[in-house]
């Protein structure tokens, strides 16, 4: 079983967005079974699982214990788990068990310098999980509502991997089908099916 979350420190920055089409093109690519797992409190993808009467399954988990409870809750039925988390800030706590449960952190990071600003609370945030697990989770940013051609993509980017950190390849552009994408059924794309397949790689390679 992988388990994979998704983190930021802020609210807002894409997390839920991509967890659900995540979730959705893990399960659109088959090799079985897939679970959301809604750990913030606001319960916001399992309120948008419930609008628009998703088949994939969801539960909500906004525990600072969720490491010690998913593997009761789910045993051996799903092949991946992703799990939405609450923006760090607010939740560390249960941000921290989310990322003591996965196998693979995903960061979102939209191509801003103050996006870029709130990254090094993370990076302690994984160091500090880093020093409880046996081995690491293996972590990547993504980044989110990039801009064809804009050069901000590059420098942020570039900044990330000096910093000794690694950024997927794959990307999502600003698009208005995200944005508006809450409440409506997820219809998976070229973006997050890629995003899928490098968090498949990253896992298995971990």
């Amino acid at each position: 079983m992988m388990v994979m979350a998704v983190v930021n420190l802020k609210g807002g920055s894409s997390k839920t967005t991509s967890s659900a089409f995540l979730a959705h093109a893990l399960a659109e690519r088959g090799g079985g079974d897939v679970l959301l797992v809604d750990a913030d409190p606001q319960g916001s993808a399992a309120r948008w699982a419930s609008l628009a009467e998703w088949e994939l399954p969801v539960i909500e988990l906004a525990h600072r214990d969720l490491h010690r409870r998913l593997p009761g809750i789910v045993g051996d039925r799903y092949s991946t788990i992703v799990i939405d988390t609450p923006p760090m800030e607010d939740h560390r706590g249960i941000v921290i068990s989310a990322m003591r449960a996965a196998g693979v952190v995903a960061v979102t990071l939209a191509p801003t310098m103050i996006e870029l600003d709130r990254l090094p609370p993370v990076w302690s945030a994984l160091d500090e999980v880093a020093a409880v697990r046996e081995a690491p989770p293996a972590v990547a940013a993504l980044l989110t509502r990039t801009v064809p051609r804009a050069a901000s993509t590059g420098v942020v980017r570039d900044v990330v991997v000096s910093g000794g950190h690694r950024v997927l390849d794959a990307m999502v552009p600003r698009r208005e089908s995200y944005a508006q994408a809450y409440g409506a059924p997820v219809v998976v794309g070229p973006h997050y099916r890629a995003v899928a397949e490098e968090l498949l790689t990253l896992g298995a390679a971990a």
